[in-house]
């Protein structure tokens, strides 16, 4: 009654990975303020621009949905930074840096469902290692790589800081509408929490792109289905040229505004503590320890035997959400009040 891609659709969105998104920081952390986007809405509002372009191109709206929804699953708590406090810790521990389109792999095909995995399509875990907020493309076409063993070639050149190109246009897609989908949104989580203003946006991104997130959204989803086909995705020149300013505005006023970094350094210290104290707790075979019971436990007996303590501590922290981790940390570290 359903196709694979429908099928991979229904296994991520029942996944716990996927539940873990609604508690995930999309930019700002420990901020109150209500209605400051989470990863959810950020795989959502993916999942949905890109189906609509999809559509208007004639791809397949079921691959585009699993990729978009699937491919943030591996972002450790607290964003970015997050992400970065634990590639430091990796990369001490000898284990290889740590990149969140790896560790959605790692978390899809190796830790759910007790460890045995979803068994999601090679073209869906390939849109997904391969997706790249962080690049942004004028044009993308996909590779001619097919296979499963193809995309083994392209998880190692990931884990080796790569930036493989995935093997469908769907995928080469939702790669490009990563950007669209976070570049307004972003601006206007900003300007709620009074970091920037809306006059702040250069005025020619302004002029060409407009200044809020629905005009931003319109215009670069009209420019891609304009210029795109089957077979690549692309921006116009001036188009894409406006959408490059928009992004270094961002990172310059917005992602590391000292602001928003302001409780960078306690994160970073409350990562180290937390990764270190629970590598000695597998060593010790502390068995009281959040690790076992809460994930070593749960998982299979294949799991333990191919990871070592250190790669299980990385899947641990990085399935957390914000608050479980504050949790685990409080756990570990406050002294709890007798009686």
């Amino acid at each position: 009654m359903r196709d694979a891609f429908s099928i991979d659709v229904d296994r991520i969105l029942h996944s716990q990975a996927y539940t873990s998104y609604i508690d995930k920081t999309q930019v700002f952390y420990l901020v109150g303020h209500q209605g400051i986007s989470h990863r959810v809405i950020h795989v959502q509002l993916l999942s949905r621009i890109a189906r609509t372009i999809g559509r208007k191109l004639g791809l397949n709206d079921d691959l585009i949905e699993a990729i978009a929804i699937g491919h943030d699953i591996g972002h450790p708590p607290f964003g970015h930074d997050g992400e970065q406090y634990l590639h430091e810790l990796c990369e001490r521990a000898g284990i290889g840096g740590f990149r969140h389109n790896v560790q959605a792999i790692q978390a899809l095909e190796r830790i759910e469902k007790q460890g045995r995995g979803l068994n999601l399509t090679v073209q869906v875990l390939d849109g997904i290692l391969c997706h790249n907020g962080e690049t942004t493309e004028q044009v993308i076409s996909p590779d001619s790589a097919t296979s499963f063993d193809d995309f083994d070639q392209k998880l190692i050149s990931a884990q080796n800081r790569g930036n493989p190109v995935p093997m469908t246009t769907e995928g080469c897609l939702v790669r490009v509408v990563d950007t669209v989908s976070y570049i307004g949104r972003d601006i206007e989580d900003a300007i709620s929490l009074g970091i920037i203003a809306r006059e702040d946006i250069p005025g020619e991104a302004a002029r060409l792109l407009g200044d809020t997130n629905g005009k931003i959204v319109y215009a670069l989803v009209e420019d891609l289905i304009a210029n795109s086909s089957g077979e690549r995705i692309a921006y116009s020149p001036q188009v894409f040229a406006a959408l490059e300013e928009l992004k270094s505005f961002n990172y310059d006023k917005i992602y590391l505004n000292s602001r928003v970094k302001a409780e960078s350094t306690k994160i970073r210290t409350m990562y180290n503590l937390v990764f270190d104290r629970l590598v000695d707790d597998i060593e010790s075979n502390n068995r009281e320890s959040a690790i076992f019971a809460r994930f070593i436990d749960r998982l299979d007996d294949g799991y333990v035997l191919e990871h070592m303590p250190t790669q299980v501590v990385r899947d641990y922290i990085a399935s957390l959400t914000d608050s479980a981790f504050l949790r685990v940390f409080h756990e570990l570290f406050v002294p709890r009040t007798l009686g």
